[in-house]
């Protein structure tokens, strides 16, 4: 037997003011769509914003529905919307907020596996990394690219014969 170790590296921001402009609008747009999120049970609202190569930032919220398998996170919301409507373009960034009992997180919210499967999916298929902000009150955690959230991850090569 042979222990593999893995490690993620992540950088926390205190304030915007930290970061750029570009990313600040990013992370501003991602807590603006928290407000149109479809969560009538669970009461835990998540915007995601995207940014794109050509300079489009696409919008996502979670979606519930009362099968609950059936909702859809903010992440692929916004992820499927841009790949759809921009198929030639590049994702650049996302970033991720969620809001709950009137007010946003303490703690930057990592996505759920489908959704880091996803991202990875999709710098894949660019071949670019998806640098990733994760945005709560008063932090924001960035990550590189989307491997380093899944760095063990289903791509195209299982698929070969």
């Amino acid at each position: 037997m042979k222990k593999v170790e893995i490690i993620t590296t992540a950088y926390e921001y205190d304030s915007l003011i930290e970061l750029s402009s570009e990313e600040q609008l990013l992370i501003n747009e991602s807590k603006n769509a928290v407000k149109k999120a479809y969560a009538p049970y669970s009461k835990f609202k998540v915007g995601a914003a995207v940014l794109l190569e050509n300079g489009v930032i696409i919008t996502g919220t979670n979606q519930e529905n009362a099968a609950y398998p059936s909702g859809l996170c903010a992440e692929r919301v916004a992820l499927f919307y841009a790949n759809s409507q921009y198929p030639e373009v590049a994702v650049k960034a996302i970033a991720v907020t969620a809001f709950t009992n009137n007010k946003f997180i303490e703690n930057p919210l990592p996505p759920c596996g489908a959704c880091r499967q996803v991202i990875v999916e999709t710098e894949t298929r660019f071949k670019t990394p998806i640098k990733i902000y994760l945005v709560s009150k008063e932090k924001i955690t960035v990550i590189e690219d989307a491997k380093t959230l899944l760095p063990i991850n289903f791509d195209e090569h299982y698929l070969e014969p």
